[in-house]
């Protein structure tokens, strides 16, 4: 997850580890508390860090405001607490990159709920997001730091065009279409957000990511996707309940080359899973991110063959002054 900072064609030529600051907003960036938490790890310097503003009622309407302060903290995303019921737990939440908003963010969800556990002790919390209502259930059992479980609004999911949307993907991504996995079709997934699912054939294929920023940030924007999620299956024997993924979500619509760690396309995946018949039963997915960032992300995904909602959980962790 690095805001790109300067012109480029290669994703490769600006990608990081650690996240660093753009270019300076245009719109002035009102001091606001904002905490900083790497979630889907145990480790700050692992997973995709979020800025979290427990109280945003200043900028709360203010959507450049908003927007000025994600670019200044320089993470994928910030979430912003606009309204809140504390006796109800009950909160509205609104996702900014450093381009603009986000109708919804599973990586900055599940921070924000790790902060307010902390902060108010583990249990269930309600969102309301630009994308629906989003429930929250928080635990903590003094071994670790505190998980939390999303649950994502309907899922839904269907075949990508060919000629519109795969093709140009593939040619901005570099890739053919024989480094698809061929048991795993391209289709366009919806948790909160659009996002095309694309599998590769090989892990080496996954890991070869050096993409052209600008071709792929065209065609996102002409679709209307968050992000590209990229992923490649570990089981290889046609089985999907608890198995293991490996996924790569690029993010150039949000100024940023890749997230490490995206909770909102995990959901999505789950919705694609489910409307190919994937699941027979109850499933849980481990989807492994980042690790060709440096940025290791661990994301548990359950889903079911007749619940059209997934869920997603992970662990999350506030990020020391010294390594922001």
């Amino acid at each position: 997850m690095t805001p790109r900072t300067e012109p480029t064609k290669s994703a490769t030529s600006v990608a990081s580890t650690t996240p660093t600051a753009p270019t300076a907003p245009t719109a002035s960036a009102p001091d606001v508390d904002v905490l900083r938490y790497s979630a889907f790890t145990t480790r700050p310097d692992g997973g995709n860090p979020a800025g979290v503003v427990l109280d945003a009622a200043a900028v709360a309407d203010d959507d450049a405001a908003m927007t000025a302060i994600a670019a200044r903290v320089g993470y994928s995303e910030t979430a912003f607490i606009t309204e809140r019921d504390e006796t109800a737990r009950r909160y509205r939440l609104r996702y900014f990159s450093p381009l603009a908003e986000v109708a919804f963010c599973g990586h900055a969800t599940i921070a924000t709920a790790v902060a307010l556990a902390e902060r108010d002790g583990p249990g269930e919390l309600v969102f309301d997001t630009a994308s629906g209502e989003i429930r929250v259930e928080t635990t903590a059992d003094g071994d670790g730091p505190p998980r939390a479980t999303l649950t994502s609004v309907p899922t839904r999911s269907r075949p990508a065009d060919p000629g519109t949307e795969i093709e140009p993907t593939l040619a901005a991504l570099g890739w053919s279409a024989d480094d698809l996995d061929p048991a795993l079709p391209p289709h366009v997934a919806f948790a909160g957000n659009d996002h095309l699912v694309l599998a590769a054939a090989t892990r080496e294929r996954l890991a070869d990511l050096d993409y052209d920023f600008d071709a792929l940030d065209a065609v996102m924007r002409r679709r209307g996707w968050t992000t590209v999620h990229l992923v490649w299956r570990e089981t290889a024997d046609g089985t999907t309940g608890n198995a293991a993924f490996h996924a790569r979500d690029p993010f150039p619509v949000g100024g940023v080359v890749e997230d490490p760690a995206t909770g909102a396309a995990a959901a999505a995946f789950g919705g694609y899973l489910r409307v190919l018949g994937l699941v027979d039963g109850p499933a849980r997915i481990h989807i492994r991110q980042g690790e060709d960032m440096g940025r290791p992300s661990d994301l548990l995904l359950d889903i079911a063959p007749d619940d059209p909602r997934a869920r997603v959980s992970g662990q999350a962790v506030p990020i020391p002054e010294t390594e922001r």
